[in-house]
């Protein structure tokens, strides 16, 4: 916004707060409803735009097979309309049996879940226990519902406890579902109709995986906030964690970079700029330093 639409809305917006109670009782309060429909009405009449949420893009995913859990996640980290992040890693470590991909504002899914990783931390140290799926769940689930959605982060979370192998989809405003596969970010639907076509109980690990690379290949090739290349890990109820960073990198442009013939013209060989004059000035070491003892007097 310019200076003058920034005042213009301020003042819109403080003609348009009318004091109201809080609420006595506790619970929430809705005290700001008809303020932001009154600020609304006068930015339209006065053709003002209101600054708009940013759009995020993201294809993570997760499913349970036999044996343990897999999760995937593509690398694409977008800024508006350009990318930021070609190769970033959407796929966080919570405990040695959890990890967690992550879909929203990259900042608050990386900060969120090294908060929650070493809360879980201190609680095994405390416990002397494995971390179960469902204390995470919690942990992560009270936090981002404290801060009603504001806290951009849409995850998955996955893991092997004592009680078998879980998959968690967790909405930034903190509710819940268990499920045996899910899909989040932008490209969650492409993902989704795989799942639906290809997933089924009791799959082979080999067989889970291969759907998840498809799934997430899905979300690349048809979510515009979604691409680059693709990350695996597996989670076993045996306790073993296979982390397969860029699984799948179905965009490798050097071949293509290569197959350009660029002109001869273009390449500066050695010697083509003239070098009038060289200088060469020797810095001092410590080894050119004399040192010196000095004597204190006794104060």
């Amino acid at each position: 916004l310019s200076p003058q639409q920034r005042h213009h809305l301020l003042t819109m917006t403080a003609a348009a707060t009318t004091a109201a109670p809080l609420p006595s009782g506790g619970g929430f309060s809705f005290e700001n409803v008809h303020r932001n429909a009154a600020i609304e009405q006068l930015a339209t009449k006065s053709k003002v735009s209101l600054p708009s949420t940013k759009k995020t893009g993201t294809t993570i995913t997760g499913m349970v097979f036999k044996d343990g859990v897999v999760l995937g996640a593509d690398t694409r980290a977008t800024n508006g309309t350009e990318i930021a992040e070609k190769n970033c890693e959407k796929i966080h470590y919570l405990a040695p049996n959890i990890y967690c991909c992550g879909a929203g504002t990259a900042a608050d899914t990386e900060k969120t879940t090294e908060l929650i990783s070493s809360k879980l931390e201190l609680l095994r140290m405390d416990t002397h226990k494995s971390t179960r799926l469902v204390t995470a769940c919690t942990l992560l689930k009270r936090m981002l519902f404290r801060y009603q959605g504001h806290v951009s982060a849409a995850l998955v979370l996955g893991g092997c406890d004592v009680k078998g192998p879980h998959i968690y989809q967790i909405y930034p405003h903190g509710s819940t579902a268990k499920l045996p596969f899910t899909t989040m970010g932008s490209g969650s639907l492409a993902a989704m109709s795989v799942f639906e076509q290809g997933w089924r109980d009791n799959m082979e690990e080999t067989e889970a995986v291969e759907l998840v690379k498809r799934s997430i290949l899905a979300g690349v090739f048809n979510d515009l906030g979604s691409g680059s290349n693709c990350d695996i890990t597996i989670i076993r109820t045996d306790g073993s964690v296979q982390v397969m960073r860029n699984c799948v990198t179905p965009n490798q442009v050097k071949p293509l970079r290569d197959a350009i013939q660029h002109s001869a013209l273009l390449t500066m060989k050695p010697g083509t700029t003239p070098i009038l004059d060289s200088q060469f000035q020797a810095f001092p070491t410590l080894a050119d330093v004399d040192v010196v003892d000095v004597e204190m007097d006794d104060v």
